[in-house]
């Protein structure tokens, strides 16, 4: 049994009539009867009774016509489910969201929803460092972190965030517009937990190292983004800082206590990677993938065209 001879069955049975079931069907009498009899033969019944004057159905053909229609349906509901699969159109995206990347990932969800409306997408907030494991293991698919990113995984940079130093509204460096490395040898430094943001921390030490300063490290593993109201209690007795990126900053909440002073320092910025699996063959993650990687391709396209503006306009 065959498609075709369903549908061809279908058109005659629906019109009780094989000339007018060929000429929707766009072919000849003669093919449309002998797929017909193709049918009748394989079951061993009768399905259509024609003579001189009209078509008609037996009871097994009616029988039949119902089980065709379902059978032609569904066949084509898994078509259209496989087509939809193919372009990434169906099932579901699980992600990790890094600390305070909310926003981001919030904006190519609502991209993505609007490209891809019947995909799922599914956020869990994941610190950058152990999204690698989360990745490796198939825990999620898609992750927006921080360094570092296991070179085992395919990454691509979205964008950069700039660092600041987070110091108490008390320390003489908070009404500062910029702050040089150099200016904050004095001053006790929080590192973050190498579990939680292992990449931030080897950049700040680095910027350090290029400075020349030997920092005044604090034994006390205290990340501002990770540990709650202690990072106010220590801002606030001024004592010590924190080194973060802007967007860390920005979103969380300081109240009166800190300012965030940007750090004068080429190098002070931190990327914001996408990373999935490089063996990922779902249509479904590698679309979503794309949704981020134009969303951020276009925006950095757009702040170029200002800066160009503007540096026309001075």
């Amino acid at each position: 049994m065959e498609l075709r001879q369903l549908r061809y069955f279908i058109a005659v049975a629906e019109r009780l009539s094989y000339s007018k079931a060929a000429k929707e069907l766009h072919v000849s009498i003669s093919p449309l009867s002998r797929q017909i009899r193709q049918l009748e033969d394989e079951f061993g019944v009768r399905l259509l009774l024609r003579d001189r004057r009209r078509v008609t159905l037996t009871d097994a053909g009616r029988v039949f016509l119902q089980e065709a229609k379902s059978l032609l349906n569904h066949t084509e509901n898994v078509s259209e489910q496989l087509r939809l699969a193919k372009a990434g159109e169906v099932g579901a995206v699980r992600v990790g969201v890094g600390l305070h990347l909310g926003d981001t990932v919030g904006s190519v969800v609502m991209e993505h929803a609007h490209r891809h409306p019947t995909v799922d997408v599914q956020c869990r907030g994941i610190f950058s460092t152990m999204q690698n494991v989360a990745l490796r293991e198939g825990q999620i698919d898609a992750g927006f972190l921080r360094p570092p990113v296991d070179p085992v995984l395919a990454s691509e940079v979205l964008y950069e965030e700039q660092l600041v130093a987070l110091l108490g509204k008390t320390n003489p460096l908070a009404k500062r517009k910029l702050v040089r490395i150099k200016d904050l040898a004095e001053e006790t430094l929080f590192l973050p937990d190498r579990n939680v943001g292992s990449g931030l921390q080897d950049l700040t030490l680095s910027l350090f190292a290029k400075a020349g300063v030997t920092p005044r490290i604090s034994p006390l593993a205290a990340d501002p983004g990770s540990h709650g109201e202690v990072h106010k209690v220590l801002l606030a007795a001024n004592k010590g800082i924190f080194i973060v990126g802007d967007e860390i900053s920005t979103r969380m909440d300081n109240g009166n206590v800190a300012a965030a002073v940007p750090i004068d320092d080429p190098e002070a910025k931190i990327e914001v990677y996408i990373a999935w699996r490089k063996n990922e063959r779902s249509a479904t993650v590698l679309a979503f993938v794309e949704t981020a990687r134009k969303m951020f391709s276009e925006a950095s396209a757009q702040r170029s065209a200002r800066c160009a503006a503007a540096k026309l306009a001075s």
